[in-house]
């Protein structure tokens, strides 16, 4: 992976957006120390089941969400 300064992201962001497109990972740093800080990489969905299981809690517990509630299964579960 190449390592590129946050000063070189900010200036050449397309094409570099372009590389990770591609395939591409590319460590960002910053400071005089060159501290690296992120890593740019292309998307990848989630993978796995999307019906959710209790597990080892199967026939054991059970979850309900009130009315009230905020955040769907989805949300909950990816934290």
């Amino acid at each position: 992976m190449e390592v590129i300064p946050i000063g070189e992201l900010k200036a050449n962001f397309s094409t570099i957006i372009r590389r990770i497109k591609r395939g591409e990972k590319i460590i960002v740093s910053s400071g005089k120390q060159k501290e690296k800080v992120a890593i740019l990489s292309p998307y990848e969905p989630p993978k796995g089941p999307k019906d959710r299981r209790l597990g080892l809690l199967k026939g054991k517990a059970d979850i309900t969400f009130g009315d009230g509630f905020k955040i769907g299964e989805e949300e909950l579960f990816s934290l």
